[in-house]
């Protein structure tokens, strides 16, 4: 990039500040905007495996795997799948030395990823209104609050519900007629033994085939979170009197919907240390693709919502930042180094993010498939390998 180019990237997620933070280490200037007033304002959720073949070459072009290394849990890689009895299915135990898909909480992440980013790269406390267009691929962004700044790249980076896309699709998140029910049981080892014992290091599934669901994941600091699945109208519990905030009555109406499950798996129902949370799972329309405007482009969640269901979606995530990041170092014009982005995007987002909603549907309905963990973990380090070489490839070029 032979200019000074104003960039603005809306969203300090793992996608928005990895794509500030490899900017940065090749010179650019950038500027985050994010509605939370600081880093750990509000909880960021779970756990995420960051895949060989995506999350980890990100970080590895972000400078941060030995970072990362440091917080990660290879040991979270394990899971255990049962049904509704609690007979075991399949259970995969990762090798001392794989390294495929590392476990690491989404708070340590950006906690990690924000510490690494110019002081005052991140304005916190920034709520995006609008962006509108002001002439030769120039954006105006107005926040809550009345500041409002120019950009002559906007990189939306702010999640399902972007404020950011509108400007390039009319593409909305569309209900998936699955919702969970998200529970949390700390210091586990001591107050929560059951759920300890089937959770274990990594992951616990557990579902019925018939549209019910339990998951169980081992974060770090000793909490487990669990989510119980429904497939079930987006307004459930409305249509069945239950209020979301009376923890007594969310209680009664799953022991009633989950009667026939094994005892040792309602403790997930019954024992959440912290109420319930309702999580309602959209995607976007799968593949997702726009024509190429000036300007402004999309990172992650806001290009390619999709289901959780295969954890592909930090990792393009991260990825997807640290390609734009490096082709805005490396072409000589904006454009060029949108559409260079965008072309190898949409090239990869779209497969994934039809597989991960398929997989959804499969996992809530009978006979679903059981994946071989040992194999999509070798498909992991052989994809990264390829990556690499091909990047090399092209770099010699």
């Amino acid at each position: 990039m032979k200019t000074t180019p104003r960039i603005a990237v809306i969203g300090a997620g793992p996608a928005g500040l990895v794509c500030a933070r490899v900017l940065q280490l090749r010179g650019v200037d950038v500027a985050v905007y994010d509605a939370d007033a600081s880093v750990d304002a509000r909880d960021a959720g779970g756990t995420l495996d960051l895949h060989a073949d995506s999350g980890q070459i990100a970080l590895e072009d972000a400078g941060l795997m030995e970072a990362f290394t440091e917080l990660a849990r290879p040991e979270g890689q394990a899971h255990l799948r049962l049904d509704q009895h609690g007979a075991v299915l399949a259970s995969f135990v990762p090798d001392g030395d794989d390294d495929a898909a590392p476990e690491i909480d989404r708070g340590r992440l950006r906690a990690m990823l924000a510490a690494h980013v110019a002081p005052g790269t991140v304005r916190w406390g920034h709520k995006l209104v609008r962006a509108v267009a002001v002439g030769e691929g120039g954006h105006r962004l107005e926040f809550a609050g009345g500041a409002a700044v120019e950009a002559d790249l906007v990189i939306g980076a702010d999640g399902a519900w972007s404020r950011v896309r509108p400007l390039v699709s009319d593409a909305v998140p569309r209900y998936s007629g699955v919702s969970l029910l998200e529970v949390r049981f700390d210091d586990v080892e001591r107050r929560h033994p059951r759920i300890t014992e089937l959770v274990g290091d990594g992951h616990m599934f557990a579902s019925n085939g018939n549209g019910q669901a339990i998951i169980g994941q081992r974060n770090g600091h000793g909490v487990v979170r669990g989510y119980v699945g429904m497939r079930a109208p987006l307004d459930w519990h409305t249509a069945a009197g239950v209020d979301l905030g009376d923890a007594a009555a969310v209680r009664g109406f799953l022991l009633e919907e989950f009667s026939g499950w094994a005892e040792r798996l309602l403790p997930f129902l019954i024992d959440s240390d912290h109420g319930y949370t309702n999580r309602p799972l959209h995607a976007l329309p799968a593949p997702l693709a726009w024509e190429r405007t000036p300007g402004v482009t999309l990172l992650g969640d806001a290009a390619h919502l999709m289901s959780p269901f295969g954890g592909h979606g930090a990792n393009l995530a991260m990825l997807d930042a640290a390609e734009l990041a490096r082709a805005i170092a490396e072409e000589p014009t904006l454009d060029a180094a949108v559409t260079r982005y965008e072309t190898a995007m949409f090239a990869r987002s779209g497969p994934l993010a039809v597989g991960a909603n398929q997989a959804l549907e499969r996992f809530f309905a009978s006979g679903s498939h059981i994946p071989d963990h040992a194999a999509e973990h070798q498909r992991y380090k052989e994809a990264a390998a390829d990556y690499r070489r091909r990047q090399g490839a092209s770099a010699a070029e």
